[in-house]
């Protein structure tokens, strides 16, 4: 007869340590320690390796104004680096080792299929301690914080496996290893709200510093804010949605001048995506939409309207 008995508090102890040593074991040697030198002195942080040939990921604040690049490996090397690009507004930063390319990278995860609650160990240099492991679960999914570029930093995962100031740049990863996120924030005076990029976000800002040296936007040339749309403008029209972006400016020449926007008019929708405000249209003016002609429609005095727009790529 089988044992239906519950596992003793060992056992469960036993198999949670086992999963945080392998995934440290596996994760651990591709987390480096960056340290830099600027006009406002020497600062520290933590990155993570991306490739065998010397490119490591960390945070765009690491190495803000950063003069010189100094990257400690697991096993105790150190190697100066460059810059390679920066994007203040996913607050990622990619740096390339001038020696030492055979460092060993880590697994980028999937970072659309974590589920709240699953383990998350974060590796980084907190406060100067080298090498440091802590870990939590995924407290919540898709969370968004002001970014140092003015547009907010989305789809962060938000954890409780403790950072402090030099975990930053460093890596949370899963059970088996794979990074889930790139640390970045804390919550200052809270217990337990910590914050990395996802995955899947720095994977596409990855590929965009390699290939450019920055991420390539799309702008329309507007300001905005997130309005309500009354509901019988909304029950008129057939519009699922409860909100808008309520135009409050237009900068003179640029698409949504041309295009003949107006302050006052509330955009619901462009390139057949839902408007529903300030976020959802900077989530949709991705690089790839520069150039290309598209449908923005808006509510003007009521009445539904439709103009075709090109966005420009953003200075």
């Amino acid at each position: 007869m089988a044992d239906t008995s519950p596992p003793n508090d060992l056992a469960l102890l036993d198999a949670y340590s086992r999963a945080v040593i392998a995934a440290v074991e596996r994760a651990g040697p591709s987390v480096v320690h960056v340290a830099t030198k600027g006009p406002r002195g020497a600062g520290t942080g933590s990155g993570v390796v991306v490739s065998p040939d010397g490119l490591v990921l960390t945070n765009a604040h690491v190495v803000a104004e950063a003069q010189a690049l100094l990257v400690t490996t697991h096993d105790g090397r150190s190697l100066v680096a460059r810059l390679v690009g920066e994007d203040a507004e996913t607050d990622l930063a990619l740096l390339r080792t001038e020696t030492g390319h055979d460092l060993q990278p880590a697994e980028l995860g999937d970072s659309g299929a974590l589920r709240v609650g699953q383990l998350a160990v974060a590796i980084g240099n907190p406060m100067g301690f080298s090498f440091t492991v802590t870990a939590g679960v995924v407290s919540a999914l898709g969370r968004t914080l002001p970014g140092r570029g003015g547009r907010p930093i989305e789809d962060l995962v938000q954890t409780d496996a403790a950072l402090n100031p030099g975990n930053s740049g460093g890596a949370l990863v899963d059970s088996a290893g794979r990074v889930i996120g790139i640390s970045t924030a804390i919550i200052s005076g809270a217990q337990g709200l910590c914050f990395a990029v996802a995955a899947d976000t720095a994977r596409l800002v990855l590929g965009h510093l390699v290939r450019f040296g920055r991420v390539k936007r799309a702008q329309l040339g507007l300001a905005g804010q997130r309005e309500e749309i009354p509901r019988r403008l909304a029950r008129l029209h057939g519009l699922e949605q409860a909100s808008g972006v309520l135009v409050a400016g237009v900068q003179p020449g640029t698409p949504a001048a041309r295009a003949g926007l107006e302050p006052g008019d509330m955009v619901v929708s462009i390139g057949g995506h839902a408007a529903t405000g300030v976020d959802s249209l900077l989530r949709w003016l991705t690089g790839e939409r520069v150039g290309r002609i598209t449908e923005v429609a808006f509510l003007r005095g009521g009445e539904m309207r439709r103009v075709t727009i090109v966005p420009v790529e953003r200075g």
